[in-house]
């Protein structure tokens, strides 16, 4: 009995140390505002890797790309200094040297490759890069979705919570479901992974012959200093089907790496000479 009685009162002690799922994202909300302040410290590098596959498997297209990625105070400045491209045309692999090349007068992987790389990893209004509103974390993306805390666990030696979220009712621009873990000690997100929280509308599949299946993301932060947290990995895939018998998967892969801290007090180059081998 007494065994028992130890038990639950050790659970019903870390039930009530336990804080409540809204004072968690608040203060998650805080924190991710202020990691952003802070990363215009850093320069790094990042590396993507662009792909399209047909529907028989086989690559259409691909192109892999290594950035130098500067700080400046309001946004980021990102240097492409290393591009290897490469699209498949009868069954032979032709390369190309520079992003959004078109090998056709109308080159449709072309132009949706170019266009994915800059809408999910060249978002001006964010210090990384990457849309705030693929992850819905900070304040005002916060205030469009529920929250629900599903337990805890142990990520990489850390103590995390995991959460969930969804829309809010009658909330038109919320797009995303999914899962996060948030780090017990920082409040700061380990792993968000978002999927699109609705179908695509029958009336769009038949007006404009498109659709979305599998679309997602999944994203990955490591801490670098007290306050200091950014996304290391970033990626996701679906498929796309549209107009013109068009059918592709898509794929996209990023890795930030080679962190270093500037002095504040130095002059920052936004211009890198050389190449950075894609390993």
């Amino acid at each position: 009995m007494k065994l028992l009685a130890l038990i639950f009162a050790t659970a019903a002690l870390a039930l009530a140390q336990t804080p409540d799922v809204e004072s968690i994202m608040s203060q998650v909300a805080i924190n991710q505002a202020k990691a952003q302040e802070l990363r215009y410290l850093y320069v790094y590098t990042q590396k993507q890797l662009l792909r399209f596959v047909r529907a028989n498997g086989k690559v259409a297209r691909e192109e892999r790309r290594v950035y130098v990625v500067t700080p400046r105070l309001h946004k980021v400045h990102k240097e492409l200094v290393h591009f290897e491209g490469r699209y498949s045309e009868h069954g032979q692999f032709v390369s190309f040297d520079k992003p959004g090349y078109e090998h056709k007068s109308l080159d449709i992987d072309a132009d949706l490759l170019n266009d994915m790389s800059k809408d999910m990893t060249d978002d001006h209004e964010s210090r990384d890069g990457i849309s705030r509103d693929l992850f819905p974390l900070t304040y005002h993306q916060q205030l469009k979705y529920d929250f629900k805390l599903l337990g805890g666990e142990t990520w990489q030696g850390r103590e995390a919570y995991r959460v969930s979220f969804t829309p809010k009712p009658h909330m038109e621009d919320a797009d995303w479901k999914g899962e996060a873990l948030i780090d017990k000690a920082d409040l700061q997100p380990l792993t968000v992974t978002t999927n699109l929280a609705y179908r695509i509308p029958l009336l769009v599949k038949t007006l404009l012959g498109t659709n979305i299946k599998g679309l997602g993301f999944t994203v990955t932060y490591r801490k670098f200093e007290d306050g200091v947290w950014f996304p290391v990995t970033y990626g996701g895939e679906f498929e796309v089907r549209g107009l013109f018998l068009y059918r592709r998967t898509m794929s996209i892969s990023l890795t930030n790496s080679d962190f270093h801290k500037l002095d504040v007090n130095s002059t920052i180059a936004y211009a890198t000479e050389g190449k950075v081998e894609d390993k």
